[in-house]
């Protein structure tokens, strides 16, 4: 289209521009010309805008059928991601479900091999086929069950079990079930227990004889003296009483250091009650024979007789009678004074057994916490397979603490109680001392 214009507007160019060396024509001549080159330029215009209206109109044909070619391959595009969402879930769905076929097999190859290892304890023996559980599967629950409709039942087979003293009777064993057993042999008959390796024990011949007679014979009694065991490989012991002297040995080291604090507070505790109870009695004796002397005899004969008796009341009346002359001021200051430096007699021992009684429980806490090191040190080199390993730190960190508190609440609570008629005894002694100033004061 751009040449057809140029090729035009060339002609244009050379048909106007006429030679210099033509002659000038007249005005029609040029006239007619310019009409001519009017006509041909307005023919090649209305050819170029046919031209170019055509040119339009195929390149929007060509326009719009690229544009339905474009909404053709999006509408694939979108067809073909819809497809794959779609393939990407499947695929997805399929995974999930593989993981589960193969973690269903693992559990069915898990209750399979556990009940091949229980069935071997009794003499069965599967053949495992991978490529058919269900069959696996059935004949696994029909010989189960056939085992346990077997062992459900009261039966007598021969056997062996052992005595208390270790002696080996040979006779006849009662199962009932898979959960308890009698033994019965010549002239002794009872319970049997798990003695360990699947051997039996008797156990209490004294309740479970007529048990095992009457079951040995076929009749079912109404009253059972049953043991209930759940596993014949390990041993039942007989549980052993533990003595106070052996729950302290189990505390260890700081048990024993409890122990001996409590019992030098006890020795505390009862040297405080003989001295306060010495003190008690004495005070209100003293204070009358004092009161009768002053109000009968005078102040020499009082004094007389407290020269000859010991005690804080004692002491403390001697230093009222002796200066009963001076102002009551005075004298009242004297008793205070008394009845202070008394206070140390009378408070004897009490501070130790408060500290006794604070002490121990730390010293329990520091047993609990010593014993779980123990413990946590055990755990740490051989596991927590074994609990008898575990015990001892745990005796310790327990018994520590048990100790303590055995110690700590009755030393607290007496002591208290020890506090508490000390300072009665403090008081009385003080009401007695005024008692004897106002009533001499009150004679003079």
């Amino acid at each position: 289209m751009m040449k057809h214009i140029m090729l035009i507007t060339l002609t244009l160019l050379f048909t106007i521009t006429p030679p210099l060396r033509a002659e000038t024509s007249d005005e029609n001549r040029l006239e007619r010309a310019y009409a001519k080159e009017f006509a041909f330029l307005k023919a090649q215009k209305e050819m170029l805008k046919k031209r170019l209206k055509e040119v339009e109109e195929s390149d929007a044909q060509k326009i719009a059928k690229a544009q339905r070619e474009i909404e053709k391959l999006q509408e694939r595009v979108i067809a073909k991601d819809l497809r794959v969402e779609t393939l990407n879930d499947t695929l997805l769905n399929l995974q999930r479900n593989v993981e589960s076929i193969e973690s269903d097999t693992q559990l069915i190859e898990s209750v399979v091999m556990q009940g091949n290892s229980l069935l071997r304890q009794y003499g069965y023996q599967l053949h495992l086929d991978p490529n058919n559980y269900p069959k696996t599967l059935s004949e696994l629950f029909e010989v189960s069950l056939k085992k346990a409709d077997t062992l459900s039942r009261v039966r007598t087979q021969k056997g062996t079990f052992y005595l208390k003293d270790g002696t080996q009777k040979a006779g006849e064993i009662i199962k009932v079930g898979n959960i308890a057993s009698y033994g019965v042999a010549n002239g002794v008959a009872g319970a049997l227990v798990p003695a360990g390796g699947g051997q039996f024990k008797l156990w209490d011949q004294r309740l479970s004889a007529q048990t095992a007679q009457a079951l040995a014979s076929g009749t079912m009694p109404e009253l059972l003296h049953i043991f209930i065991y759940e596993n014949t490989q390990k041993e039942v012991a007989d549980k052993e009483e533990k003595s106070a002297l052996d729950v302290i040995q189990s505390g260890g080291i700081i048990g024993w250091v409890i122990v001996g604090l409590g019992l030098f507070g006890l020795l505390l505790i009862l040297l405080r009650i003989l001295f306060l109870s010495t003190a008690s009695s004495k005070t209100m004796t003293i204070a009358k024979e004092v009161s009768e002397k002053l109000r009968t005899q005078g102040r020499e004969d009082a004094l007389n007789l407290l020269k000859g008796r010991r005690g804080a009341a004692a002491r403390v009346l001697k230093a009222v009678v002796r200066n009963l002359d001076r102002d009551r001021e005075h004298i009242e200051d004297i008793v205070t004074e008394a009845l202070i430096h008394e206070s140390e007699r009378l408070d004897k021992y009490g501070t130790a057994i408060m500290v006794i009684a604070a002490v121990s429980p730390l010293l329990g806490l520091l047993g609990t916490v010593t014993g779980m090191i123990a413990t946590f040190d055990i755990i740490t080199e051989f596991g927590t397979g074994d609990p008898k390993l575990l015990s001892g730190g745990i005796s310790i960190a327990l018994v520590t603490t048990e100790l303590g508190l055995i110690v700590a609440i009755p030393l607290l609570l007496i002591g208290n109680l020890l506090n508490g008629w000390s300072e009665r005894i403090k008081d009385e002694i003080e009401a007695s001392a005024l008692h004897i100033i106002n009533q001499y004061h009150m004679k003079q």
